[in-house]
């Protein structure tokens, strides 16, 4: 397989990812008046999504900056809950899992599309 198409995969994912994220974000702001959020979390979830609908913009170009928004806006939505309910942590880890293996791939499929030509 060629770097190029490598390349499409990790936009495709990435992007898919960034859609996801704003999707949840989305929903989680768009009920606030049947579940009312804390004002940190609000504000977080309110910087977290002028980043990632941005990202489909001013993220276009450098993978970095698309993996950062992706890991803050997982972070602001994740960090706050297992604080106020730490038993949370146990689902989290079991499901540390298969993210740790998306993000291994994701990685790998960055770093594949740099270098030298690909092999035959």
């Amino acid at each position: 397989m060629s770097a190029q198409r490598w390349d499409k995969v990790e936009i495709t994912a990435s992007y898919t990812l960034l859609t996801i994220l704003a999707t949840e974000l989305l929903t989680r702001l768009g009920l606030f008046t049947m579940f009312p959020l804390p004002p940190v979390d609000m504000v977080l979830s309110l910087i977290a999504t002028v980043l990632v609908i941005g990202a489909f913009w001013f993220a276009r170009h450098s993978r970095k900056l698309r993996f950062w928004i992706i890991g803050f806006a997982a972070a602001t939505q994740l960090v706050p809950m297992v604080i106020r309910q730490p038993v949370l942590l146990l689902p989290l880890i079991g499901a540390a899992i298969p993210v740790a293996i998306m993000l291994w791939a994701m990685f790998a499929l960055a770093k594949k599309g740099q270098g030298t030509a690909p092999h035959s």
